[in-house]
């Protein structure tokens, strides 16, 4: 929970508002009896950010997070009765970060302890969006065990995948918190989120940087980055193209027609006259006693 929160805290730095963020959290363990800081999550054993603070918009949680509904999002296909706030309202021109943690295997991720996402529907959800026009350019970034895996069978143009660990291995958490008894957060998402840390939504930083950011002696396993479906050079591309929003202004060369003063003030005061004109028409005689 710890990950997805530090990830979904990060992208809103960046300048991705909640809007444009669907936010699933599988269980809420802000308000866990067990949990010794009511309503506070924490990535660190200082204590010092709370990550549940009280801007976080939770769009699907506990038992509305399932498989079905997490490919009902990518897809697009929800009933009626769905909201807007459910919903991932993309395009053709979209930028999309798809990020995934959890439990996980050799092609899988798993849902609620109860049921897996396999890399053949991960895959199948890919060729749907591509065919209805949902985005431009995806990126996936999963951290669980043996991550790589599951893209195996992604096949959709315009899709880069980065996961944590390769078949066979492991991800592992980065530290315990004593207090809580839990390990807060796991390696590859402290050192996404320590390269984030340093930088603002209008760094420079590119794909490439941040990939060559993680050591696999830090990590103790091997990230792992599939980019045979991705078009543009990873060097030119900036982080903030995908984990962040900036508004961008496009110049032309054309200028827009200048008005004169007297264009102004016919436009400004005949509406006034004709209002005028309109009231005086409905207006009644004083009344005199």
């Amino acid at each position: 929970m710890a990950n997805t929160l530090s990830l979904y805290r990060t992208v809103k730095r960046l300048g991705i508002p909640d809007e444009r963020i669907i936010l699933m959290l599988a269980d809420d363990m802000a308000c866990n009896a067990r949990n010794k800081y009511p309503a506070q999550v924490f990535n660190n054993e200082n204590h010092r950010l709370n990550l549940y603070g009280y801007n976080v918009e939770v769009d699907y949680r506990g038992y509305e997070v399932t498989v079905e509904n997490f490919l009902r999002v990518l897809t697009g296909r929800h009933e009626n009765t769905v909201p807007r706030s459910k919903r991932l309202l993309s395009d053709e021109g979209s930028h999309i970060l798809l990020y995934m943690t959890g439990h996980g295997g050799d092609e899988f991720l798993k849902f609620q302890d109860s049921e897996e996402l396999q890399s053949h529907d991960l895959s199948d959800a890919m060729k749907q969006m591509n065919e209805k026009r949902r985005f431009k350019e995806l990126l996936i970034m999963v951290d669980t065990y043996q991550a790589a895996t599951l893209f195996n069978q992604l096949e959709s143009p315009g899709i880069l995948a980065i996961g944590s660990s390769l078949k066979g291995e492991n991800s592992y958490s980065h530290h315990l918190d004593s207090d809580v008894g839990v390990s807060v957060v796991d390696r590859f998402t402290y050192y996404t989120l320590a390269f984030f840390e340093r930088l603002n939504m209008y760094a420079n930083a590119s794909l490439t940087s941040l990939f060559n950011s993680y050591n696999p002696n830090l990590l103790m396993s091997t990230a792992y980055y599939r980019t045979d479906l991705y078009e543009r050079n990873l060097e030119e591309v900036l982080v903030t193209n995908v984990f962040g929003s900036v508004m961008e202004t496009i110049h032309t060369e054309s200028a827009y027609k200048a008005f004169s003063n007297k264009d102004v003030t016919n436009e400004i005061t005949a509406p006034q006259k004709k209002v005028s004109a309109d009231m005086e028409k409905h207006l009644e005689p004083p009344v005199t006693t």
